[in-house]
């Protein structure tokens, strides 16, 4: 999810801990323990600032360690540590319970966003992505803020939260029904197809959809049941020359190929001799456009002079970046 809505839900889990004795008849407890849920519930995205490194760094790594089974364990551990410090009468057992909480709860929400993490490091370092829920979903978001809302005006904090959660419950329950029947009418329109994959949208009914035959790609959009087909692209080998292999060297091309589960390669002749290589992730298609990309610009001596990975919505601003990216020859 994105940070205000992890934000929330620190807040939120903050006023769900009331009902925890401990916290409910010790000041400093609560102080510790509220504190400790809304750092827990931002811990695991600390790795955001990998952003002040570059695009490739990030993107090969957001979500991956700090999300991993041994930071589920470590965040607690390292928020009751600092707590405790300086909240010396909070009960720590009840710190670290109610901190554990908050973080594997961030890592569990995530799981259900279509980008996902590497939740079963070290067992696998493979994306657990179900495609579920938007990385910001407004339904969501709005009401944790209209429960915290009700919150500070004075209701009580447990039952309100444990509303907001039984909601959020059968919320989800009606998410993961509704991600099965497009799924299923996905395969109806493109019967042959091996792999689907959906993106939803912030819209309730809404998926990008995109798919794999054994012989095509297939890019559409979802309206509940409702699939349109807007782009089909023909399942073609990797191209296998040194200008291609020499791409897959560079640390932007690493970092596309270890996160896009489908996409596509194209290669042109641009100018000063140069040859461009274009990786395209197919599950993001918006405004007529796959803004997910990896791009190199290689030389005829096989030097890479320009590459970039990341979110690009417009061929302007990806030349800006390309720009921004030079290598020194």
């Amino acid at each position: 999810m994105d940070t205000g809505t992890h934000l929330v839900m620190g807040i939120a889990i903050g006023g769900l801990t009331f009902v925890d004795p401990a916290v409910a008849s010790s000041t400093a407890t609560a102080t510790a323990v509220i504190t400790g849920v809304i750092l827990g519930s931002q811990a695991p995205d600390i790795d955001t600032v990998l952003k002040l490194r570059n695009n490739a760094v990030y993107i090969r790594h957001h979500r991956g360690i700090t999300h991993s089974i041994p930071a589920v364990i470590i965040w607690p551990i390292l928020i009751t540590l600092v707590l405790s410090f300086f909240i010396s009468d909070a009960n720590a057992l009840h710190l670290w319970l109610w901190s554990f909480f908050a973080v594997a709860l961030h890592v569990f929400v995530d799981i259900f966003n279509a980008y996902g993490t590497q939740a079963l490091r070290p067992f696998s370092k493979k994306w657990v992505a179900l495609g579920i829920i938007n990385t910001f979903d407004p339904i969501i978001f709005g009401l944790h803020v209209i429960a915290i809302m009700i919150w500070a005006f004075g209701a009580n904090p447990v039952i309100t939260m444990s509303i907001l959660y039984g909601i959020l419950v059968i919320y989800y329950i009606i998410r993961i029904w509704l991600h099965g029947a497009v799924k299923q009418a996905v395969q109806n329109t493109i019967p042959d197809a091996t792999e689907i994959y959906l993106s939803p949208t912030r819209y309730f009914f809404q998926y990008r959809v995109a798919a794999n035959s054994t012989t095509h790609h297939f890019v559409g959009r979802a309206y509940g049941r409702s699939i349109t087909l807007l782009d089909k692209f023909e399942i073609e080998p990797l191209p296998d020359n040194p200008i291609f292999n020499k791409a897959t060297e560079d640390d932007n091309f690493k970092s596309f190929l270890s996160f896009s589960p489908i996409y596509r390669v194209e290669m042109r002749e641009i100018e000063n001799d140069l040859t461009e290589v274009r990786l395209i992730d197919l599950r993001y298609r918006s405004n007529n456009r796959y803004p997910f990309v990896a791009v190199a610009q290689i030389s005829p001596t096989l030097e890479i002079v320009n590459s970039y990975t990341g979110w690009i919505f417009s061929e302007e601003k990806l030349q800006t970046k390309l720009e921004e990216d030079r290598k020194l020859l």
